[in-house]
C-alpha cells in the first residue's frame, strides 16, 4: 500500500486525508501539535519505498516552501485529484496540487506546482496558474488568464476572461 505523509493536520490536512484515503493511501500526519509526529520528523520517511508527501497548509507561501524543501531532499511529492473532478486531457497538473471534488480544469490549462483547486472551482480553457495558487470554493477563472504565483482567488469570485492575459 502506498503511504502519504501529510504535513499539517488542520482543516485542510483532514480534507487532503479524506481525498487520499479515497485514492487508496495509508495516511500519516506530521504536525507540531501531535506528540511524536512533529514536522521535523519528515526526514524519517524520505527515500522509503511507496512514500509520498503533501504539505497541507492553507497558507500558500508556507505550502510552497515545504514542497520545495521536500523536493530538495529528494522526497516524492503527491498530486491528489478527486475522482469527481474533471481534468481535460490537454491540461497539465503539476506535483503537490490538490484538486477537490467537482472542480473543473478545462482545455489547454496549466496548473503549476502546489496549487489548490477547491470544491466546485472552475479554471477555464487556456489558463495558467503559477505555483502555489489557491482557487477557493466555487470560484471561476474564465479563459486565457495567467494567475500569478501565490494568488488566492476567494470563494465565489469570478475572474473575467483575459483579465490577466497569458504571455
Amino acid at each position: 500500500m502506498k503511504r502519504l505523509i501529510i504535513l499539517g493536520s488542520g482543516g485542510y490536512g483532514r480534507t487532503v486525508a479524506d481525498i487520499a484515503t479515497q485514492l487508496g493511501y495509508e495516511i500519516i500526519f506530521l504536525d507540531d501539535s501531535i506528540p511524536d509526529h512533529l514536522l521535523s520528523s519528515y526526514m524519517d520517511y524520505i527515500g522509503k519505498e511507496g512514500v509520498e508527501f503533501i504539505p497541507a497548509f492553507g497558507n500558500n507561501v508556507f505550502r510552497l516552501e515545504w514542497i520545495n524543501k521536500l523536493q530538495n531532499h529528494g522526497a516524492k511529492i503527491a498530486t491528489l485529484i478527486h475522482p469527481t473532478s474533471y481534468i481535460s486531457p490537454t491540461a497539465s497538473v503539476a506535483e503537490g496540487c490538490v484538486i477537490l471534488p467537482h472542480a473543473i480544469i478545462n482545455t489547454d490549462t496549466t496548473i503549476e506546482k502546489g496549487c489548490i483547486i477547491n470544491l466546485g472551482a472552475i479554471v477555464d480553457h487556456g489558463c495558467v496558474l503559477e505555483e502555489g495558487c489557491h482557487i477557493c470554493l466555487g470560484a471561476i477563472v474564465k479563459g486565457e488568464n495567467r494567475v500569478e504565483r501565490l494568488t488566492k482567488i476567494e470563494a465565489g469570485e469570478v475572474i473575467e476572461a483575459r483579465r490577466w492575459p497569458t504571455k
